[in-house]
């Protein structure tokens, strides 16, 4: 099915858009322009929203607006696209299929009516970072790129505008993943450790989700596996498609894996030696796996000499181990990007030395105690915040080695106040550094925004 024949099916019908946000609003608009009857629900209310301009203009394009409390009620149009945040076996949306609705998502459609090449990142940690990778490599072997999903911008309503010798390139979250059937010609999992159990179920629901990334793939596609997780390689029994393993950790016969220094793609018993990793600009042993999965990822399409030239140069992306400045001989690094345990420790344990941290956020229901023997090893000093101030604390008190003259633990609950402590008690050749192991819903409104407040503290210091 193309795009245009998917907008030809709706005409006649009613849609219903959950979320009136940075992702919905060109969807909606294009509706719009097609004649569609469209009804835009969001919580918030008309006073709550912030931008009552594009709400007029919405209406003003014929838009029924459906906002506040009980903006879920009472759903009936023939299609109604969620939005990736709010689970899709909700009372609203049960009611309504048995209406006779269909639930779908802006990323299921797209799926369904993309006419070029998919490639898709999904994982617990490295996603953004790869699928930035990636993107960018291909770009600059010349391709026309389409970068979106998590990060970017919505593609569904460019899809018009995409040609078959384009690739899109997609980060994909287990929320976006779960009631996904379709997948991409080429699959990437980073890795998988407990995260947004806040959501899911529990770890069962959350890996499921994460398998649909490549459960409805063709023998012809792609699957690249992290073979260090021990989930991710597991994956490998259930593939449809051929897998590529890659490794840090271990030698392989076949996939992307490190011999001396350098990372090699061997494959049909050939070997060839891509990039060495004293190459890589980007700090952290994490960071070595994400070009590793990227390898793996454009293998035949990509120059293994662009490999090369662009790993000398790429910085990483913003909010993830970001050097924001350097000040009286301190570096200050903005990794707000780190909403778990996991993603922390790989953070922390991208320095050479131990780190003044700043952490502590929005409760997601994850097991803290796996973060102490990090803390301990890693950190000089602790600097506490927001809502899990008290589990981290404890994490690092119950972990073997730990002594408070070693690692004082500091609780302050004003996140600015918090930051400002943290330079205090900073000398030259120290790193501060925002990791937080935990999400941002506390205070802030995303990861974003904590890390831009953190990069506007640490530049009026």
């Amino acid at each position: 099915m193309t795009f245009t024949d998917y907008l030809d099916s709706l005409q006649g019908k009613t849609v219903a858009i959950i979320g009136i946000g940075v992702s919905n609003t060109p969807l909606i608009r294009l509706l719009l322009r097609r004649g569609i009857a469209v009804t835009a629900c969001d919580k918030a209310s008309r006073a709550q929203f912030g931008n009552d301009g594009l709400l007029r203009e919405l209406e003003a394009q014929g838009a029924v607006l459906k906002l506040g409390e009980g903006y879920l009620d009472g759903l009936n149009q023939d299609v109604i696209f969620r939005s990736p945040g709010i689970r899709p076996d909700i009372p609203a949306f049960q009611q309504a299929r048995e209406r006779g609705s269909v639930i779908t998502s802006e990323m299921e459609v797209f799926f369904h009516v993309c006419p070029c090449k998919r490639i898709a990142v999904t994982g617990s940690d490295g996603k953004t970072t790869t699928t930035t990778i990636i993107a960018r490599l291909l770009e600059r072997a010349g391709y026309t790129v389409h970068l979106g999903g998590n990060i970017g911008k919505p593609l569904l309503p460019e899809t018009g505008e995409m040609k078959p010798e384009d690739i899109a390139v997609l980060e994909l979250s287990s929320f976006q993943l779960m009631t996904m059937d379709a997948s991409p010609e080429i699959a990437v999992v980073t890795n998988l450790a407990p995260n947004h159990l806040d959501v899911h179920k529990g770890m069962e629901e959350y890996v499921a989700a994460k398998k649909n990334i490549f459960l409805h793939q063709s023998p012809e596609d792609k699957l690249v596996l992290n073979r260090d997780n021990a989930i991710t390689n597991a994956f490998a029994q259930e593939a449809p498609g051929q897998v590529t393993l890659f490794s840090r950790q271990n030698p392989l016969e076949s996939g992307v894996a490190i011999e001396d220094g350098v990372i090699c793609v061997k494959k049909d018993g050939v070997k060839r030696e891509v990039l060495p990793v004293e190459d890589i600009l980007l700090p952290g042993v994490h960071n070595i796996e994400n070009y590793e999965a990227a390898i793996a990822a454009v293998d035949g399409l990509v120059p293994d000499e662009v490999i090369r030239a662009f790993a000398k140069e790429f910085g990483g992306v913003e909010h993830r181990i970001e050097l924001v400045r350097e000040k009286d001989g301190v570096r200050y690094y903005n990794d707000s990007i780190a909403s778990s345990p996991s993603r922390t420790m790989a953070g922390l344990r991208s320095f050479r030395q131990k780190v003044i941290l700043i952490a502590g956020g929005y409760d997601k229901h994850l097991d803290y105690e796996v973060l102490g023997p990090d803390l301990v090893a890693h950190t000089k000093r602790l600097v506490l915040t927001g809502a899990t101030a008290g589990v981290i604390e404890a994490a690092a008190r119950h972990a073997e080695g730990y002594s408070e003259e070693a690692l004082p633990i500091t609780t302050i609950d004003d996140f600015g106040e918090a930051v400002r402590f943290a330079a205090s008690v900073a000398e030259p050749g120290d790193v501060v550094i925002l990791s937080p192991a935990s999400a941002s819903f506390d205070k802030f409104k995303n990861f974003m925004v904590r890390g831009d407040t953190f990069k506007e503290l640490v530049c009026s210091l």
